[in-house]
């Protein structure tokens, strides 16, 4: 028993100088989740810890200066708890972080602001249909503080990892604190939109080379593939058209808690906003049109079938005229009895309608 009590005071020490601070749980710090993907002290731009507790983060903050970098993914409120009240948080911007599904928007909350972006996926296909995904859509949520910036992601885009690594690679612009984040973060957004809008340019462009094709004019075109993309764009237009102001807003109004060097760049990712939203106005407007021309094609091929119709119509109706006559039981009809008459009313009949079917050819109708 003596040997026992020796190993377990020998291996505990051992055990407690291995524990990182992944190893934390809520139980004995509620500002750790399942849902931080990463979390770091970042000091003059340089990253100066690695993955720590945001509690733990904090406090280093606190102490040595810098601010912390937390990032989350898809937390549930009980996850998003603890670190909500380490930064203090407000309720409804935390309320909306979890829920997700919002509006991009910027509100400023005490000494907080708090950044809502949509980011935008173009979904890779072999042939456009009328049920294809062109676009995804998710979000990410920024709160941005004086020594802190806590982003939240939800979807399967928009990852922060690359952006992160990148940026430690630039300590001259992370040394400018939490808001050169969140502009590095607004310009990966918005790059990402730029990237969409040529995928998309080039789909509608095949959706109005095949409308106005000869073979598709004939068969009045694919509106189903149509209205699809234009579902598509709309979304796209969702995630675009609300962030202008947001940006307008950090580009040109003074903010506290925005260093006045970030602010400059903020105008270049504003600008580039803009281009994104007048494309997406007019792609917009350019499938209103192609569809207008769908429909409008597919009613002249329709009045074409109907024109054709009326035609064979027309020539049918001379021989079931000429036989609904002779038909009639009368004793004294036009060469009734004469040799030569019914190969006469059908050589009649036949030259009518070829003279019928000549004018209509004539004319476009067949």
């Amino acid at each position: 028993m003596s040997m026992i009590r020796d190993l377990r005071a020998a291996v505990r020490p051992a055990l407690r100088r291995s524990r990182t601070a992944s190893d934390y749980d809520a139980t004995r710090d509620p500002s750790v989740t399942s849902a931080v993907v990463d979390c770091g002290v970042y000091r003059d731009g340089k990253r100066v810890s690695e993955h720590v507790s945001p509690a733990k983060a904090m406090e280093r903050v606190r102490e040595e200066g810098g601010f912390a970098w937390i990032g989350l993914h898809e937390p549930t409120e009980r996850e998003f708890a603890g670190i909500a009240q380490e930064f203090g948080l407000h309720p409804l911007a935390v309320e909306d972080a979890v829920q997700a599904h919002q509006r991009p928007k910027l509100e400023r909350y005490d000494d907080t602001l708090f950044t809502v972006f949509k980011t935008i996926h173009y979904v890779e296909h072999a042939e456009l249909t009328s049920t294809s995904e062109v676009v995804e859509t998710g979000e990410v949520m920024c709160f941005t503080g004086r020594n802190f910036i806590v982003t939240v992601r939800h979807g399967g885009q928009g990852s922060l990892r690359a952006l992160r690594h990148r940026l430690q690679q630039d300590p001259e612009l992370l040394a400018k604190g939490p808001s050169a984040v969140l502009h590095a973060i607004a310009d990966q957004v918005v790059d990402g939109y730029l990237a969409v809008a040529d995928a998309v340019q080039d789909d509608i462009d095949e959706v109005e080379i095949d409308v106005f094709s000869a073979a598709t004019s004939r068969r009045g075109g694919d509106a189903g593939r149509i209205y699809q993309l234009k579902r598509e764009v709309l979304e796209f237009k969702r995630a675009v058209s609300p962030l202008l102001r947001p940006m307008q807003l950090l580009s040109e109004r003074p903010m506290r808690l925005v260093a006045p060097d970030i602010q400059k760049y903020f105008r270049d990712v504003a600008d580039h906003l803009a281009r994104v939203n007048e494309q997406v106005l007019a792609f917009d407007d350019l499938l209103n049109s192609i569809l207008q021309a769908n429909l409008a094609q597919a009613t002249v091929a329709q009045n074409e079938d109907m024109r054709k119709i009326t035609s064979w119509a027309a020539i049918f109706a001379v021989p079931t005229m000429i036989a609904g006559i002779y038909g009639m039981n009368f004793d004294y009809m036009p060469e009734l009895r004469w040799k030569f008459g019914y190969p006469t009313v059908l050589v009649v009949t036949v030259g009518i309608c070829f003279a019928i079917h000549r004018g209509f050819k004539r004319n476009g109708w067949l």
